[in-house]
């Protein structure tokens, strides 16, 4: 489900409401942060987490302007997985900067390594919007989406010659994941 307008607050209100909000998302959040071979972090996405990012840029920005606000609000709302999909905010995180450059380089192809480890034992690969890779190095955050169908994955992993790990989901995580697909399957019926 999509964030709606009528679900952002002026930035003045919302910083009265921050704490709770803030509070609320995350733990949120923390259900749906996967490490991954110690430098990918994977951020999988919800309605609350969207809104909540939303809320933010509307802050931040002192965003008032209404076609602005509904920028923000599609611009975000692409982070989120249709019926079937769980849309991920990947982080690769490397602390030093020309090691950062380097690797981010010789894994110019890592997208197509990333997967999401079913039941089955079946590997899902993502999509992602092939603009976010540049010609010579990947940008150190990708947007991705993992078509898993109505199942919530047991792991997430990559396999890139240069990466490898893979880190299973613990009930909670898998739980969470798996009410996400039963809302989004639900907003689209």
């Amino acid at each position: 489900m999509h964030v709606e307008r009528s679900e952002i607050l002026d930035y003045m209100t919302y910083e009265d409401e921050r704490p709770a909000i803030r509070a609320a998302v995350l733990k949120t959040k923390a259900l749906r942060r996967i490490e991954v071979a110690g430098v990918l972090t994977f951020l999988f996405e919800n309605h609350a987490t969207v809104r909540y990012q939303i809320l933010e840029m509307v802050r931040v920005e002192k965003i008032v302007r209404e076609a602005d606000i509904r920028h923000e609000l599609e611009t975000y709302n692409e982070l989120l997985g249709g019926p079937g999909e769980l849309g991920v905010t990947l982080l690769i995180t490397i602390d030093d900067p020309d090691a950062r450059a380097v690797k981010l380089k010789a894994w110019l192809d890592l997208n197509g390594h990333l997967y999401a480890k079913m039941a089955d034992g079946s590997r899902v690969r993502p999509t992602w919007d092939p603009r976010q890779v540049g010609d010579d190095r990947l940008s150190s955050v990708q947007y991705l989406r993992l078509p898993v169908g109505a199942e919530a994955p047991v792991a997430i992993g990559v396999d890139h010659p240069a990466l490898q790990g893979e880190t299973a989901l613990t009930e909670a995580q898998r739980a969470a994941l798996a009410a996400d697909l039963r809302e989004a399957a639900e907003a689209a019926s």
